[in-house]
């Protein structure tokens, strides 16, 4: 049996370590190639495939519209939609701290399994460590994703061409607010939930009927703005974002005023910046709204030729200001 607490016994490779495997991870991500039990898995690809890999940190562990194993499925898939790909199989690899209760990491593997499974991914190999208490915080995830490209045309910085249009596929800054509400456990009264999502659903259908899309990236860690600015940069074209054009709820424009947050650098789990082609672009828009993810998709800006290499927002007043790049993390730990 079980303990009811991660020992580090059970990252021996022994008993402990085969018992957690088949009675936690296999219960309920069971597949047959994860079955093998092997340290890596055959998969047999003859196109071209995207392939990723990202790192789970978040703090707290749970947080309103999420958890870290939501976020680590969505995150991951999200990174290879961006680059057109069907999400197919993830890796999992679990750092455990010792003393790590053994109900938490059963519900965590539960919502992995969950989302998952709705997303049409399957877990297919994997790790687990444990390292002694105060190591790392409770539960760190590691999850790389293999995915299927949709078409053979690049979603890159190279199809980006002044007077291009961005268009974003709803409200911002939920993700960062909500973690930061939960860690520090401020009463802010508006309830405010990540939007934390899988987005497979709403950008693959868009990818195979509208070849108007030229590139797009999730606006994760440093938001809207540092997504932009990275833009910018690779293209070395100017970027201009409308301030009234921004999606921005009620109860977040006023917890950042309250905060001192700027929403355009709070972090977004389950939205897509995407640059079109003009003429497709309110065609892209009217398909992105038929899907629950996206109905809130706006044209929120342009690319132009200068300045070149910056980021303005064009204000509610119709003046101007750059937008720079921040030297850190307004929030960090928050994926």
């Amino acid at each position: 049996m079980l303990t009811k607490r991660i020992l580090l016994g059970h990252g021996s490779g022994g008993r402990l370590t085969h018992n957690l495997i088949k009675e936690v991870l296999l219960k309920k991500l069971n597949n047959p190639i994860l079955r093998e039990l092997s340290d890596s898995a055959v998969i047999d690809y003859k196109e071209k495939i995207a392939f990723t890999t990202d790192s789970f940190v978040v703090s707290p562990l749970f947080f309103p519209g999420g958890d870290i194993g939501k976020l680590a499925v969505t995150g991951t898939l999200n990174d290879l939609v961006m680059l057109g790909a069907i999400p197919e199989y993830l890796s999992l690899a679990l750092i455990m701290e010792e003393g790590l209760d053994q109900a938490i990491l059963e519900k965590i593997i539960s919502s992995i399994s969950f989302y998952a499974k709705k997303s049409g991914v399957s877990i297919v190999t994997g790790d687990t460590k444990v390292v002694e208490r105060g190591a790392v915080d409770k539960l760190f995830i590691n999850t790389s994703g293999i995915g299927r490209l949709v078409s053979t045309k690049r979603l890159c910085l190279k199809n980006i061409a002044p007077r291009d249009l961005i268009i974003i596929t709803g409200n911002i800054a939920e993700h960062g607010l909500s973690v930061l509400a939960k860690r520090k456990e401020l009463d802010l009264g508006f309830n405010i939930k990540s939007d934390c999502n899988p987005l497979n659903g709403l950008i693959i259908p868009l990818l195979k009927k509208c070849p108007g899309v030229k590139f797009m990236r999730d606006p994760t860690r440093g938001g809207v703005a540092t997504t932009l600015n990275e833009v910018a940069e690779g293209t070395n074209l100017g970027v201009v974002i409308n301030e009234k054009d921004i999606p921005v709820s009620a109860k977040v424009r006023v917890a950042c005023e309250l905060l001192g947050i700027d929403p355009l650098y709070v972090a977004n789990e389950g939205k897509a910046l995407l640059v079109v082609d003009p003429k497709e672009a309110a065609r892209i828009v009217r398909f992105l709204r038929r899907h629950p993810l996206g109905r809130r998709s706006k044209i929120i800006g342009e690319i132009v030729k200068e300045p070149q290499g910056r980021l303005l927002l064009r204000t509610v007043f119709n003046a101007e200001r750059v937008l720079d790049m921040l030297t850190a993390q307004t929030l960090p730990r928050i994926c």
